[in-house]
């Protein structure tokens, strides 16, 4: 009896370690979750860190909004609600790099089609406006975005300006809170 050759060829092995690497972080993430609170005490250094890690996680939520309401409560809430989106804004890669290795298990139909078209058409408005709210589901986002090779550079340029948006409102309503 053969055993048949598996036919993967580079391209494949890269977009499947996309994959295994988002896992690994979100998993990373969420053993370690109880650690990642002492960042806290580092200041912006903590928020920033806390903001990466926070949104690295791919659709379990982290409580990122917390740390730049009370983060907007302590110290500057602009340099906070900037520094947190920015942080956020590097954590949604994961999402992205999910989404972009799962172009080699995902086959093109009718739905993939019209998703691919849907983004090319209208990615970045979607796109910023789901990083504007507070929902758990912005990973999608980021996975549809990935799997239908939305530039990255405007992937990340729509996330950053509607994140901040998001944390700057969080952050000074932390900031007249307290």
């Amino acid at each position: 009896m053969k055993i048949p050759k598996l036919n993967l060829n580079k391209e494949k092995l890269i977009k499947f370690g996309f994959i295994l690497a988002s896992i690994l972080i979100s998993g990373i993430i969420i053993y370690f979750r109880n650690s990642f609170v002492k960042l806290e005490g580092y200041g912006y250094l903590g928020i920033f860190l806390i903001s990466i890690l926070g949104n690295s996680t791919v659709i379990i939520p982290a409580p990122v909004i917390l740390t730049a309401f009370v983060g907007g409560s302590i110290f500057n809430p602009f340099l906070v609600g900037i520094i947190t989106a920015m942080g956020a804004t590097i954590g949604e890669l994961t999402g992205f790099m999910a989404g972009f290795g799962g172009q080699a298990i995902v086959s093109k139909n009718k739905n993939y089609e019209r998703i691919e078209g849907w983004m090319k058409k209208s990615g970045f408005l979607t796109i910023f406006i789901l990083a504007i709210i507070p929902n758990p589901l912005f990973d999608l986002a980021g996975i549809i975005s990935g799997i239908t090779k939305y530039p990255l550079k405007k992937f990340l340029l729509a996330t950053l300006l509607g994140k901040s948006i998001k944390f700057l409102i969080v952050a000074f309503i932390g900031a007249n809170s307290f």
